[in-house]
C-alpha cells in the first residue's frame, strides 16, 4: 500500500496522458463520427452503441475515443493489447466482467488495442459475451478489418473508420497543451516556425507530436524569466528523421502500391513519382516495387510499347547492382517512362480469356498434325500429318488452324489503336485477309 500511494505522488503521466478528452466535444477530428447530430455520437450519448471496431491509422484517435465512451457512459472499463496478452487473459476479463454484473454494476467495455493481433480462435473468444452482454467490445486497428478481423466477430460489431488528423487538428491539440500550461505547468513557447515543422513532423499522428513536444520541453532549460523557448532547431534535433505513413506489412503497403499503379495507369508521371517516393522513403523493399513496375509494364503497357518491359527489367537489375539509395534514380527513370508510355491492356484480357476457356471448358488434346514426330511409329499413327511448314510456303504463312476443333475460331488477342498495336493490328487484319483469301480458293 505504501509502494501504491508513492508511485502516485511521483509519477507523472505523459503529455499524451493529460491531454486526453474526456467529452466529445473535446475530442479533435473525427467530425464525421462524433459531430453534431451525427448517429454514433447520438448513441454514446444515449448509452445505446454496441460492440464496434475502430480502424483508423496510429495517432488518430482510438484509444482517445474508447476512454471517452467509457467515461460519459460510466461503464467499467478495461484495456487490453492484444499484442501483448493472450486467451487465458481474455477468459480471466470475461469471468471478471460477469462478477461485476452478478454485484450490480454494468456490463464492462473491453477496449482491445491492436485487435488484428488475434488469431480466430482468440477472437472467437469474444462472440458468446458479446452475444451474452457480458462485455461491449471496441477493438482498434489500423489493419483492414475486412482481411483481418473473423466473419463471426465483424457480423457482430459495427465498423467505424478514423480519418487521419488534418494539420489544423494536430495545431489545434499543440495549441491546448500550451495554452492550459499542461506541460508541468511551465509557459512553453514555440518560436521560428517551431510548430510548423512539428506538426509536419506528426504526419497526422496526434501521439508523434506530443512525444516530440513533451521530449523537447523536458530537454530544453528555462531562461531568465522561467520561460521554455522552444525553435526550429531543438524539433530537428528532437526528431532526427521524418516518420513516413508506410507499414511494410499493413494496409498502408497496399494502399501506395495501388497509388503508384494507377497513377502510372493514369499516365500522370508527377503522381506517379510522388507515390514511389513515399514507397522509397518508407522503406519499401525496391526490389519489390521494381517486380511492380515490371508487371506494370505488360498489364498496362504490353505491346503499344514493347520496350516498356525493357526499361522494368533493365531497372530491376540496375537496382540489384546499385543497390540503395543509389538505385533510386533507375526506378524513378522506369515509373516516368511507364507514366508516359502509350497504355494497353489487351494482352492481360488476352491471357485471362485463354485461362478462362482452360479452365472452364474441355482440354481437348493437342491437334495431331502440330504434334511433333521424332519417330516412325508416331508418324505411322499421324503425328505432323497434314502440318505446312511455314517458310516454304508464299508470305511464310499457311493459314491452318492450330486451335482444338472446338476452338477452331476462338479469338483472344484484340490489339489497341495505340502506339506499337498499330502496327500489330494492321499485321493481324492482313493475316486475316490472307486466311479467309486462301479458304475461298479451297
Amino acid at each position: 500500500m505504501q509502494q501504491q500511494t508513492l508511485f502516485s505522488k511521483t509519477h507523472i503521466p505523459p503529455l499524451a496522458e493529460k491531454i486526453r478528452p474526456k467529452t466529445l466535444d473535446e475530442v479533435v477530428g473525427q467530425e464525421h463520427l462524433v459531430g453534431k447530430n451525427k448517429l454514433f455520437r447520438k448513441s454514446i450519448e444515449n448509452d445505446t452503441f454496441s460492440s464496434c471496431i475502430f480502424w483508423g491509422p496510429p495517432g488518430s484517435g482510438k484509444t482517445t475515443l474508447a476512454n471517452v465512451i467509457a467515461h460519459i457512459t460510466k461503464r467499467p472499463f478495461v484495456q487490453f493489447n492484444a499484442a501483448f496478452n493472450g486467451i487465458k487473459e481474455i477468459k480471466q476479463i470475461i469471468e471478471q466482467a460477469k462478477k461485476r454484473i452478478e454485484n450490480g454494476a454494468n456490463n464492462t467495455i473491453l477496449f482491445v488495442d491492436e485487435i488484428h493481433r488475434f488469431n480466430k480462435a482468440q477472437q472467437d473468444a469474444f462472440l458468446q459475451p458479446i452475444e451474452r452482454g457480458i462485455i461491449l467490445l471496441i477493438g482498434a486497428t489500423t489493419e483492414n478489418p475486412s482481411f483481418e478481423i473473423t466473419c463471426a466477430l465483424l457480423s457482430r460489431c459495427s465498423v467505424h473508420v478514423l480519418k487521419p488528423l488534418q494539420d489544423i487538428h494536430i495545431e489545434q491539440i499543440i495549441q491546448k497543451v500550451l495554452n492550459e500550461n499542461l506541460a508541468d505547468k511551465k509557459n512553453v513557447f514555440l518560436q521560428d516556425n517551431a510548430q510548423k515543422l512539428l506538426v509536419n513532423y506528426a504526419n497526422g499522428d496526434a501521439r508523434i507530436a506530443l512525444n516530440v513536444l513533451e521530449i523537447a520541453i523536458k530537454t530544453t532549460s528555462p531562461n531568465k524569466i522561467g520561460n521554455i523557448i522552444i525553435n526550429k532547431q531543438i524539433i530537428k534535433e528532437v526528431m532526427s528523421s521524418r516518420r513516413v505513413a508506410y507499414d511494410k506489412k499493413g494496409e498502408e503497403y497496399y494502399n501506395l502500391i495501388s497509388a503508384l499503379h494507377k497513377s502510372m495507369r493514369g499516365s500522370d508521371p508527377h503522381a506517379s513519382l510522388y507515390w514511389l517516393a513515399r514507397m522509397i522513403q518508407g522503406g519499401a523493399d525496391p526490389l519489390y516495387i521494381a517486380r511492380r513496375l515490371v508487371r506494370f509494364a505488360s498489364e498496362d503497357v504490353g505491346l503499344a510499347d514493347p520496350s516498356a518491359l525493357t526499361q522494368a527489367i533493365a531497372a530491376k537489375e540496375a537496382v540489384n547492382f546499385l543497390g540503395f539509395p543509389e538505385g533510386d534514380t533507375a526506378l524513378a527513370q522506369c515509373v516516368i517512362y511507364l507514366a508516359t508510355a502509350p497504355k494497353s491492356n489487351k494482352i492481360y484480357l488476352a491471357i485471362n480469356k485463354a485461362k478462362s476457356d482452360v479452365n472452364e471448358k474441355t482440354n481437348e488434346p493437342v491437334p495431331l498434325r502440330i504434334r511433333n514426330a521424332p519417330t516412325k511409329l508416331m508418324k505411322d499413327i499421324g503425328y505432323s500429318k497434314g502440318y505446312q511448314y511455314e517458310h516454304k510456303l508464299k508470305n511464310s504463312f499457311s493459314g491452318q488452324s492450330f486451335l482444338p476443333e472446338s476452338l477452331k475460331n476462338q479469338e483472344y488477342y484484340s490489339p489497341g489503336e495505340y502506339g506499337f498495336e498499330k502496327e500489330i493490328k494492321k499485321r493481324m487484319e492482313f493475316w486475316k485477309k490472307l486466311k479467309l483469301k486462301m479458304n475461298k480458293n479451297t
